[in-house]
């Protein structure tokens, strides 16, 4: 059986043709413009493929209501030219196949519970630091979804004492994206994060951040997991600074032998999926 999977992000589309056994048999990959430039493009790939089926993991906000009337259509996104776009609705006119969407987050959580670095538990969450910050989490082999998609990282965060910078996020200011995401590291100390690698007081609030954010998620979720990517993350000192941080925090709270200094390593961890974890997260949307 063959099986489509577009990875929709903000600079490129990621398109392939799949099978059921989760091996991608074709690719190409398409700039992200305005839909009419980008979209036909996507139809022409897999026009003639014989897919029977499409997974699809965005960018967002994404309506994931199937009950409602505009599922799959981009939301108040800083994309203008693609909000109010029916990314499902026309892709399922144009190929006259079935559709199911997620939210990129949580199609590289799918992807990480499958193929990658959480195969040997039952839940896990997975967090992009980067240009901005998302987290999705896989519950039992499903995504979590509910009112919406979760936006984990708008929640709130506590200032550290010596941080005086008011927070990047148009919405919230000192969200934890306001204050983690790459576009607040650069406006707080002035130069981009890569510029910045050996500087440890910058990846110390770094982390303190992270951490503040990792310790909310694991109250209300218990992952059994948590997978930690994006371009920040690539500065690989991080890592250490926020399990330091999360097991500090914690202060013994959460009574598990995976939340100590032994075992934190193995918990909180890098994406095993690299270049490939968000298309096969949304062919494995479809698979079954």
């Amino acid at each position: 059986m063959k099986l489509g999977a577009i990875e929709a992000g903000g600079t490129k589309f990621i398109c392939a043709v799949g099978n059921d056994q989760g091996e991608i048999l074709e690719k190409v990959v398409i700039p992200t413009e305005a839909p009419s430039i980008t979209m036909p493009k996507v139809y022409q790939f897999f026009k003639d493929k014989g897919i029977e089926r499409m997974g699809i993991g965005s960018f967002g906000p994404i309506d994931l209501n199937k009950e409602g009337g505009s599922y799959g259509t981009i939301q108040k996104t800083p994309k203008i030219d693609w909000i109010d776009f029916p990314l499902a609705g026309e892709i399922t006119k144009q190929l006259e196949i079935p559709v199911v969407v997620d939210t990129d987050v949580n199609v590289a959580a799918l992807s990480e519970s499958r193929w990658g670095n959480a195969t040997d538990v039952n839940t896990c969450l997975y967090i992009t630091v980067g240009t901005g910050i998302g987290a999705g989490a896989v519950v039992n082999g499903a995504t979590v979804k509910g009112l919406s998609h979760p936006e984990m990282g708008h929640i709130g965060v506590r200032r550290h004492q010596a941080d005086s910078y008011e927070g990047k996020c148009p919405y919230h200011k000192d969200c934890l994206e306001g204050m983690a995401a790459g576009p607040a590291i650069e406006a707080r100390w002035g130069k981009k994060g890569i510029e910045l690698a050996d500087d440890p007081k910058v990846w110390d609030l770094e982390a303190y951040y992270l951490a503040q954010g990792l310790v909310n998620f694991i109250y209300i979720l218990s992952p059994e997991r948590i997978i930690m990517g994006g371009g920040v993350m690539q500065q690989e000192q991080l890592f250490g600074k926020v399990r330091k941080y999360v097991i500090e925090m914690l202060n013994g709270y959460v009574s598990s032998p995976r939340l100590n200094a032994n075992n934190i390593d193995e918990y909180i961890v890098p994406p095993g999926l690299t270049t490939e974890a968000g298309i096969k997260g949304a062919l494995g949307l479809v698979m079954n």
